[in-house]
């Protein structure tokens, strides 16, 4: 096999050509390639995994002296794909998730225990976006031991666990997000036994805000169904999704891994095992969203192997990579259909398919079944949008306190 750069640049650009990739995706893997070649250029003409890792490692930007996420995106991806082919003889144009999940702990025990870590998790079933949360936080704190000099957890006291949250605050985590940190951080420490530091969070002092949850305003849910339903700049995909989760509030990640037998088409419902809770629900589909779903479905979904319900729209056509790609598709609906002054992410529609169901006297219960939650607890937190409700609960001032 030829392992030189140039030819395995080629050999990538040929197999994006194939797989239908835009030109402007592939003029990206060109300008990337070039900067590989001029990298190698000094140490010799052929490609090696060494090379390759020291290249995709090159993450400050030349321009300006900082840290560059697409770089880093950029420089990986095509590393990946090239050792793809060295590999195997074939390239591989999977998608690759987003983000680097943060640095590893590098010594024997907090590798280890990290392992242990994630092994847990996973046999409690607990879902990838709350394994992700909770690894990314517990090795967080491992590599902040191991650059204190500390390489055994029995050496860590009290001090370092307000230490690595104060570190946190000081490399840009905001103040706002620090509850959400801590409890993602509490299960890891509770499940190395120490009691100590477990102990030590609530030194941290966190306090979860409990802001008024924001909604779509009726006239903006019109505007955006009117616009799903008729506006021919929606494609029948896009349309699909953004009313699914309005009309039904499913997440994010349950969207993504929708599968075409989840679907009854002759009972226009959807049934599916949500992924967070692991609670099985039954949906019903209104009719335009059904519409809608079977418009992409029939006509305007790829061919592909795959049976996931949303494909990318551009090569390769395989399952929506993540919560971004929702969040992309629903803000771009969000914008053709002039609804411009909200954050139109699926727990925005999420939120207001809830307070919807409120609104329509629909019992507590019932909206956790709908929602999915595993507890009717994290359903109360929507009572707050019930305006005409909670002005019901208003008492009258005394005439006493009005002199």
């Amino acid at each position: 096999m030829d392992t030189t750069v140039t030819h395995l640049g080629t050999v990538v650009i040929v197999a994006l050509r194939a797989a239908g990739y835009m030109e402007s995706t592939i003029g990206n893997y060109q300008k990337t390639i070039k900067a590989l070649t001029e990298f190698a250029a000094d140490r010799g003409s052929a490609y090696t995994p060494e090379l390759g890792a020291e290249f995709a490692s090159m993450t400050i930007s030349p321009r300006t002296g900082r840290f560059s996420v697409q770089r880093r995106f950029d420089f990986g991806r095509l590393i990946d794909v090239i050792d793809s082919y060295v590999r195997t003889g074939h390239v591989d144009l999977s998608i690759r998730s987003r983000g680097g999940g943060g640095r590893q702990p590098t010594c024997d025990e907090f590798t280890a225990l990290n392992a242990e870590w994630e092994e847990d998790m996973h046999e409690r079933g607990l879902a990838p976006a709350t394994r992700e949360a909770y690894g990314r936080v517990a090795r967080g704190y491992l590599v902040y031991l191991e650059d204190q000099g500390i390489s055994d957890l029995d050496d860590a006291g009290p001090a370092t666990i307000t230490g690595y949250f104060t570190y946190l605050l000081d490399h840009g985590w905001a103040q706002s997000s620090l509850s959400w940190q801590v409890s993602n951080f509490r299960p890891f420490m509770k499940f190395t036994g120490r009691c100590d530091l477990v102990d030590a969070i609530a030194l941290i002092g966190a306090r979860r805000s409990h802001a008024i949850i924001p909604v779509l305003t009726d006239d903006d849910a019109e505007r955006l169904v009117n616009a799903c339903a008729s506006s021919p700049m929606i494609s029948s995909r896009d349309a699909a999704i953004t009313l699914l989760a309005l009309l039904t509030g499913l997440r994010a990640c349950d969207i993504i891994n929708l599968r075409l037998d989840d679907i009854e088409w002759r009972t226009q419902t959807i049934s599916l095992i949500q992924q967070k809770t692991h609670n099985p629900v039954l949906l019903p589909l209104p009719g335009l969203l059904a519409t809608r779903l079977a418009d992409y479905v029939l006509e305007d979904r790829p061919d592909s192997d795959d049976d996931h319900v949303f494909l990318r729209s551009v090569a390769p056509p395989t399952q929506l990579a993540d919560h971004a790609s929702i969040y992309v598709i629903t803000a771009a609906t969000f914008r053709k259909a002039g609804v411009t002054d909200v954050k139109a992410g699926t727990r925005f529609l999420r939120h207001t398919a809830a307070s919807r169901l409120l609104r329509a006297a629909t019992p507590l219960p019932t909206i956790a079944a709908v929602l999915g939650h595993a507890s009717q607890e994290s359903t109360n937190v929507y009572m707050n949008v019930d305006h005409d409700h909670l002005l019901a609960c208003v008492l009258p001032v005394p005439t006493g306190a009005r002199s």
